[in-house]
């Protein structure tokens, strides 16, 4: 084949659903955060005369049922669920990926050791675990993230184990043992890239599940209570005005919806 027959291989390409799914992100931290920049309303002020006020050219989301700006209270909620959110879900991941990495690695008493005590975490249902924590330290929404990093890291376990078991006995690696190299090059050289894929699209899917959990027991008033705006615990004090105000009541709705989409649409599996 001559020089002129060669032809470059095309940059891959993100797919439309992924990013849509990141443009929907974007918009949602851009709403969240950008409050914090430019100044904003203060979530927690009552304004009585307001109350219920529906949105207008001067308030775009309109007023709760205490007069307190929707649109500061879904700024701060997001800000919160997004946080709880991600920081579960990259606690839970690191040590999950370490202890399914050894767990491949050494294999033995190791192994069962560390799988006996996720099958007891897996025996043990997770909002069961998330309500268990929050029962003992009530008002503290760092109970909610706990309870779902304790939840998450089995999967990340499993998966990681799983995978490791076939990496490890590779031509590859077994040529990086026998040039002397160490398990941290090996992890970094060899399993890492072959794992980040799944792993970013389970932490995805497990972002995902946890915003759904945190919106949950804010719903039964569990984890972070009034007047902390949460967007489960907003919905439970919207629902009694729902046919005097249904757009203040659908607004976190839209919300949580949205955030689960996104993060659905990153996560999802690329079509050959």
């Amino acid at each position: 084949m001559t020089t002129l027959d060669y032809v470059a291989p095309r940059p891959a390409r993100w797919p439309m659903r992924r990013l849509a799914g990141v443009a929907i992100l974007g918009g949602l931290l851009a709403f969240a955060f950008l409050p914090l920049v430019i100044g904003g309303a203060d979530p927690l002020k009552q304004t009585l005369r307001y109350s219920l006020q529906v949105p207008s050219a001067a308030d775009w989301f309109g007023f709760d049922h205490l007069g307190r700006s929707m649109q500061a209270r879904l700024a701060a909620a997001l800000r919160l669920s997004l946080g709880l959110a991600l920081l579960s879900v990259f606690t839970a991941m690191i040590p999950g990926v370490l202890l399914g990495v050894l767990a491949a690695w050494r294999g033995g008493f190791a192994d069962r050791a560390v799988g006996a005590v996720s099958e007891a975490f897996l025996a043990l249902p997770g909002l069961l675990l998330v309500l268990m924590l929050t029962a003992i330290v009530p008002d503290n929404p760092a109970m909610l993230y706990v309870g779902i990093s304790l939840v998450l890291w089995v999967e990340y376990f499993r998966l990681t184990r799983a995978m490791a078991r076939t990496l490890l006995l590779s031509p590859a690696v077994e040529a990086s043992r026998l040039l002397g190299f160490g398990p941290a090059y090996i992890l970094r050289r060899h399993l890492w890239p072959e794992l980040a894929p799944m792993l970013l699209t389970v932490a995805a899917y497990g972002a995902a599940s946890a915003i759904m959990a945190i919106a949950a027991l804010g719903f039964v008033s569990v984890g972070v209570r009034p007047p902390t705006p949460e967007l489960g615990a907003m919905m439970i004090e919207l629902l009694p005005y729902y046919q005097e105000a249904p757009h203040a009541l659908l607004q976190p709705i839209a919300v949580i919806f949205l955030m689960v989409l996104a993060l659905q649409l990153i996560g999802g599996k690329d079509k050959p």
